[in-house]
């Protein structure tokens, strides 16, 4: 569905059309033409599409489904299916984006059931890189590495006919990486004849209200850490200024993070060495069920190879659960029910959008209440983003 029209007189011959994500949190697509060439600004999955068939939530644009040589590439701003989950369904597009983001959608495929998009490995397809100009076809590209809750994500000021279009992609200013909002305010790009901006946050807090930055955040770590318990901190290994939060909230209170083989080969492929991984202090391997499971089923043993340092198993968890923090998912509530005694006093904490609260496979958890919204709240809930 068509959202937006073209902006202006076609920007000078730069036309610009919003097919999803103007009306809805996520989904986003963006289409730019110029002398008959075009390209995509994201091709996200809806975040309300539910069980819906993938192919139907394309959005009507020549070149989707059928390949169209006119339609050049994709530009992915960054990691998150929002952005890129609809990917997959256009093998045939290129797909440009910047190299951790190419790493870490690779490392995720084992363990996810949407599958990786074909088009990130196209030959010849550049990377995205801070303030490196790419050229494709009549536009130019010009990355700017912001602040999100994605690693490796960019806003982007594209060039086309003499006119200039910045696409924000999704940032913000209370990260790790929060100096890179500062400069973009301090520096932008100019001049600027448009600009598409992320607006997901827009109405979220009161005029005197601001969102808490991520060392806030590590302090209110340190505080529900103190308290003695195993506790389950629900957030996305993808995240990853919230995972170096727990480790460091984790080491400030003498208690040990259990990360899973996704989570590992996630934080690993961002090719980061100050990020946490197998082998640091106050960290062990922990390979739930399910993930054993599947790695038994798809015989992926080399990433149970790459993972073997401080792994635990689950008969030394009982030792260890009052002092853990686990990286968690409702598919590890049955290993915890199978450590006795593990869920007296213990705490998940809810590291995402609140939203995802809404689904009905968080909604009926046998052993944990988590938070909602209208109810009580019995798990502590952190900022989602």
């Amino acid at each position: 569905m068509r959202e937006n029209s073209i902006f202006g007189d076609h920007l000078g011959g730069f036309s610009v059309c919003i097919h999803r994500g103007a009306r809805q949190i996520g989904g986003t697509c963006i289409e730019l033409a110029c002398e008959d060439q075009r390209i995509l600004l994201d091709l996200g999955l809806p975040l309300d599409a539910g069980d819906e068939d993938p192919t139907s939530l394309l959005p009507e644009n020549d070149g989707l489904k059928v390949a169209d040589p006119s339609l050049l590439a994709l530009i992915v701003s960054h990691g998150h299916a929002d952005h890129w989950g609809l990917a997959s369904q256009v093998s045939h597009l290129p797909i440009i984006t910047g190299a951790a983001t190419r790493r870490m959608l690779r490392a995720a495929a084992p363990f996810v059931p949407r599958p990786i998009p074909d088009g990130i490995d196209a030959p010849g397809v550049p990377d995205l890189v801070d303030h490196k100009t790419i050229q494709v076809g009549p536009f130019s590209i010009t990355p700017y590495l912001v602040d999100h809750s994605a690693y490796d994500a960019y806003a982007m000021l594209i060039e086309a006919n003499g006119r200039r279009l910045f696409y924000s992609g999704d940032l913000r200013a209370h990260g790790r990486k929060a100096a890179l909002f500062e400069r973009l305010v301090e520096k932008p790009p100019q001049p600027i004849h448009a600009m598409l901006m992320e607006g997901s946050s827009l109405g979220r807090l009161q005029p005197d209200q601001t969102f808490e930055t991520e060392s806030q955040i590590e302090d209110r770590l340190v505080e529900r850490f103190q308290q003695p318990g195993f506790i389950g901190v629900n957030a996305s290994a993808q995240n990853v200024d919230r995972v170096v939060s727990i480790y460091r909230a984790c080491k400030r209170t003498g208690r040990t993070l259990l990360l899973d083989l996704y989570a590992l080969e996630v934080l690993a492929a961002t090719g980061n060495q100050n990020i946490p991984r197998e082998g640091w202090p106050s960290l062990n391997v922990y390979v739930p069920e399910y993930q054993r499971l599947r790695i038994v089923k798809n015989q992926r043993f080399d990433i149970v190879d790459r993972h073997r340092v401080n792994r635990i198993y689950r008969e030394a968890l009982q030792d260890k659960i009052g002092q853990a923090v686990m990286l968690f998912r409702p598919a590890m509530v049955r290993d915890i029910d199978l450590v006795p005694g593990a869920w007296a006093g213990a705490r998940v904490i809810w590291s995402h959008w609140d939203g995802y609260l809404r689904t009905e496979d968080m909604k009926h958890q046998p052993t944990v209440s988590f938070f909602t919204p209208t109810g009580s709240c019995k798990v502590p809930r952190l900022s989602a983003h």
